[in-house]
């Protein structure tokens, strides 16, 4: 954080808590964003100090065991000079027209959006083939995420799902005053019998990401109908697929036929963060049962969805020329980055994403390749988060992005031999 920014911070505080809490909220933010992003000890707040500020006033049972999210975005190097191939962000950025659609959106700020996000469900459902009705739309998929497991479980409840799932489902299940249980994966892939093995009297939800981030892997459509068909029927199965428009193999579904079929269990969750490129507006959408629907639309709260991102967002899907590009682009790009990495004796996961998890031959050897790079200017995302300590996960790139990643890391591999 710049010194404007503390001082923007301290001063926008300053009518509801003092200068040495704001500096202590400060100094755990920095410390949280040094101890995940960069792997290295770093000095933490003393407990005295967290404990005199934090003895009168308690959060709820729980939640101070939720560990805070950390994107890849949170870094400390200015992302203008440096190639930044950590949060799976699309190289190609939003289309022109999704880009007009919000710079027209200037002179309209001081108006309240469309609470129900009307016209951009039925742009969804348009390009899609669905119901606008059974779409729901929140700040990200992430945030839907939030609001099915506020909504359907709670403390004595669990919630369920594989072992290098999104690391979003253990918090926001916590944060529900559930308990997080997670099923064994079978090389890097979620294993539907663990899935199933792991579901209790207490289970609410399982969540499964396919393709899964940060893995890469997916199931195919007749994997994920059997755990559907074996789940019992108060269970609600959330498929996210916020990757799913990268997918080209044929045995893959994204899971709408789910939700379209005569039970009301399945929810399906897409986001507008990946393939369209509009991360930083936080958009994102469920597909569920009528009935569903109803309860996160009662949760989700009001005027959630901007002006400018439901604007953005409808001229995004509508371009699908611009996402035949980005989807083209990663059909090339994902093979040749995944073979690069290979031909460097690299442990690649065979992905269906717009990423690839690269595995090095130890836990030092990955810390040391991450600061390597670090210091050459490209950031990529450790994964020592997803107790993948040995693990970088790599975003597909541009041409040049790619190119310049696999050569740096070829000269930190050859570096590394001549030192052993």
């Amino acid at each position: 954080m710049s010194k404007t920014n503390r001082d923007c911070f301290y001063q926008n505080k300053a009518s509801h808590t003092t200068f040495s809490q704001a500096r202590l909220i400060w100094l755990l933010r920095v410390t949280i964003v040094l101890d995940w992003t960069l792997a290295e000890p770093v000095a933490k707040v003393p407990t005295i100090l967290l404990n005199n500020h934090m003895s009168t006033i308690r959060p709820r049972s729980g939640i101070l065991d939720v560990a805070p999210y950390v994107p890849g975005n949170l870094d400390l190097l200015d992302p203008d000079k440096v190639i930044y191939l950590a949060s799976n962000e699309s190289p190609l950025g939003a289309s022109t027209d999704a880009i007009e659609a919000y710079q027209n959106c200037a002179t309209k700020l001081h108006l309240y959006p469309d609470a129900s996000c009307k016209n951009l469900r039925a742009a969804i459902a348009g390009n899609y083939s669905l119901h606008p009705d059974q779409i729901v739309c929140g700040n990200g998929s992430e945030r839907l995420i939030d609001f099915i497991a506020t909504a359907y479980a709670g403390p004595g409840d669990e919630i369920v799902y594989s072992e290098y799932g999104f690391i979003m489902y253990p918090i926001s299940t916590r944060v529900a005053g559930a308990k997080p249980v997670t099923a064994k994966e079978k090389n890097f892939t979620t294993d539907v019998d663990a899935l199933l093995a792991a579901v209790t009297e207490n289970t609410r939800v399982v969540f499964l990401a396919n393709p899964n981030n940060p893995t890469g892997t997916y199931l195919p459509a007749a994997e994920v109908r059997r755990l559907r068909k074996q789940l019992p029927e108060q269970v609600l199965l959330v498929i996210d697929a916020a990757y799913a428009d990268y997918v080209e193999t044929e045995d893959y579904s994204a899971g709408h036929e789910l939700v379209n079929d005569d039970t009301s269990n399945v929810v399906v969750l897409h986001t507008f963060s990946k393939i369209y490129g509009l991360a930083s507006l936080r958009l994102g959408w469920a597909y569920c049962p009528l009935a569903v629907a109803d309860v996160l639309n009662r949760v989700r709260g009001s005027f959630t969805i901007s002006g400018p991102a439901q604007a953005t967002g409808i001229a995004a899907v509508n371009d699908r020329q611009h996402l035949k590009r980005a989807k083209e682009h990663n059909s090339k790009w994902l093979p040749w980055l995944s073979q690069a990495l290979k031909e460097l004796e690299l442990d690649v996961v065979p992905s269906a994403g717009n990423f690839v998890l690269v595995r090095f031959h130890s836990i030092e050897q990955c810390q040391d390749a991450h600061k390597y790079l670090r210091n050459h200017g490209i950031i990529l995302r450790p994964m020592a988060g997803y107790n993948l300590p040995e693990a970088l996960r790599i975003t597909v790139g541009t041409e040049q992005q790619n190119q310049i990643c696999t050569e740096a890391l070829q000269v930190f591999l050859s570096q590394s031999r001549n030192k052993i």
